[in-house]
């Protein structure tokens, strides 16, 4: 008999910026405990950066647009998946040193074992970027 996978977890968060936090803490809780310490800071990181980038050029409407975020894990991976409404592809940009802004798809390609933009098939855009564990903790 096949190994019964683990059900994605799923959140929709509106498209504000005190959202970032919100979805920052729902994705650690939602992490077993083993694997807090492995992952827990990455992982926060990822989901700080892929929110607010979805937040911010993702989303049209604040009052009505929604954020989602699907988390599951999958060969040897814990996946994020950040869908914003926005028909835009995000990049990597280089920003010169004076630049405030423009690094956090920097950041996630350093953290991320592999990344990627995928339209969604109704409306909008996902970024999936998947985080490496070791099995068993």
């Amino acid at each position: 008999m096949p190994e019964i996978p683990l059900v994605p977890v799923h959140w929709r968060f509106p498209a504000h910026p005190a959202s970032v936090r919100r979805a920052r803490h729902a994705v650690a809780e939602s992490l077993p405990h083993v694997l807090r310490p492995h992952l827990g800071d990455d992982l926060g990181l990822l989901t700080s950066e892929l929110v607010t980038n979805a937040i911010r050029h993702g989303a049209c409407r604040e009052d009505e647009d929604l954020i989602e975020l699907v988390l599951w894990p999958a060969d040897g991976h814990y996946w994020l998946a950040v869908s914003d409404p926005g028909t835009g592809k995000p990049a990597l940009a280089h920003p010169d040193t004076d630049s405030e802004n423009g690094r956090g798809l920097l950041l996630v390609d350093r953290l991320a074992a592999a990344w990627t933009v995928r339209p969604r098939p109704t409306r909008g855009t996902s970024v999936v970027a998947g985080l490496s564990f070791r099995q068993g903790g």
